[in-house]
Parts: C-alpha cells; structure tokens; sequence
C-alpha cells in the first residue's frame, strides 16, 4: 500500500544548458587524456551523461568515444570508452578516472596512434545548467502519472539524466520519490532497470507510464 501521511510531494524541473567552449583542445590520444585530468566536472558531465541530451544518438555513448571513432579512426579505444557505463558512478572524479584508464591502457598497447587532421580535433565544452520548477506537483501515484504524461521532455531529461550526477545520487529522481515518499520499492526498482543507453527523453517516458500504469492496475485488484 502507498504512504498516506506526511508524503513529500514531487515537484516536476527541467533545465536549460548554456553551453560554452573551455578554449581548449585535443590533437592526439595524449593530448586528450592530460586535458581531461584538468577540466571542470561540467566538462566532463557535458561529454558524458549529457550526451543524450543533445538531440541525436550515434553510435557510441560520449563525446570521447565518438572522437576515438570518428577523429582518431581508433574503433578499438571507441568501443572500450563506449562501454564504460557514466551513469554508473557516484562522482565525477570517478567517471573521469575511469575514462583516463582506459586511455592510458590503450596506449601502452599502441603507444603511437594517429593525430586528428586538421578541423577534427576535439574541443572542449562545458555547460552551465540553469534548473527551474514547473509548478507542476504530484502527492500521490495518479497525480504522478499524470505529470509524466504531460510534462514537456526536458523535465523528463532533467529527473531521468542530469539529476544522477549533479547531485551525486547516482539514480534518478524518479525511482527515488517513489521509494521513498511512496514506499514502492519494487516499482522504484523497475524504474531504475530502465537503460538510459538505449532511449531517449520520450522512450523514458514512456517505458515509466507504462511501469506506473501497471502498477496502478494492481493497487486496484488489490482493493
């Protein structure tokens, strides 16, 4: 059964990122990793996780993958920076860590890669993100529902995405609220079993409804 007292309503966000160029860039494989060692967080948040939020997917799953594809022609390193999961850690010093191992693995196995030609090397971007309310809040399942039915894609982007790393959570908003203000651990599970590498804004949306409306059905015969 659903909490009754005291629940803590869920507040629909989105956010808007400005994003920006660091003035710096990367010709080679090793250029690239002293670089990333030095960057904001944003930058490599920008790179990573927030790769989805960019209107389109290609083939990898980060900014450095695709690069290693595409500027370098290394498809072996692109393959082993796109299995790196960014959504799988904590903090952002542990996502950079990790990218910066398996380039520096790489390259002690093919110590000279190419150099990007000029026009393909890589740029370093960081987004500045301004989060704001909805006015939109839910206390309860149904009213839940019907806020992810209407809600416009960014807040869908903004709870699903930018909330695992930006505050450290390492789960989205979504599955939290509905653990912990709701006591649905099971449905909170499903929602966190959902690949954020294979949708996009409106897959997400659409795979939570689907989890919520079933979960909905069964309170009912549960009456």
């Amino acid at each position: 059964m659903e909490k009754t007292a005291e629940l803590k309503s869920f507040e629909f966000r989105a956010c808007v990122s400005l994003v920006k160029a660091m003035g710096k860039k990367a010709t080679t494989l090793r250029e690239l990793r002293d670089l990333m060692a030095s960057v904001s967080d944003n930058s490599i948040l920008h790179h990573t996780c927030e790769y989805f939020l960019k209107g389109h997917i290609l083939e990898h799953t980060n900014d450095f993958a695709q690069w290693a594809a595409e500027g370098l022609e290394e498809r072996a390193l692109a393959e082993h920076l796109s299995n790196i999961d960014s959504f799988g850690f904590n903090r952002v010093e542990d996502l950079r860590a990790e990218l910066i191992r398996v380039i520096e693995d790489y390259l002690e196995k093919f110590p000279e890669p190419r150099e990007a030609m000029e026009g393909d090397e890589f740029y370093f971007l960081q987004a500045v993100t301004l989060i704001f309310p909805l006015g939109i809040r839910a206390q309860n399942l149904a009213e839940f529902l019907l806020g992810m039915r209407y809600v416009e894609a960014a807040s869908i982007s903004y709870h699903f995405y930018e909330a695992r790393m930006l505050f450290g959570k390492g789960v989205d908003d979504f599955s939290v609220w509905v653990e912990e203000a709701l006591g649905k651990a099971e449905l909170a599970a499903r929602i966190r079993s959902i690949d954020p590498f294979m949708h996009d804004a409106e897959g997400i949306r659409s795979h939570i409804i689907a989890e919520i409306e079933a979960e909905v059905e069964r309170d009912m015969e549960a009456v």
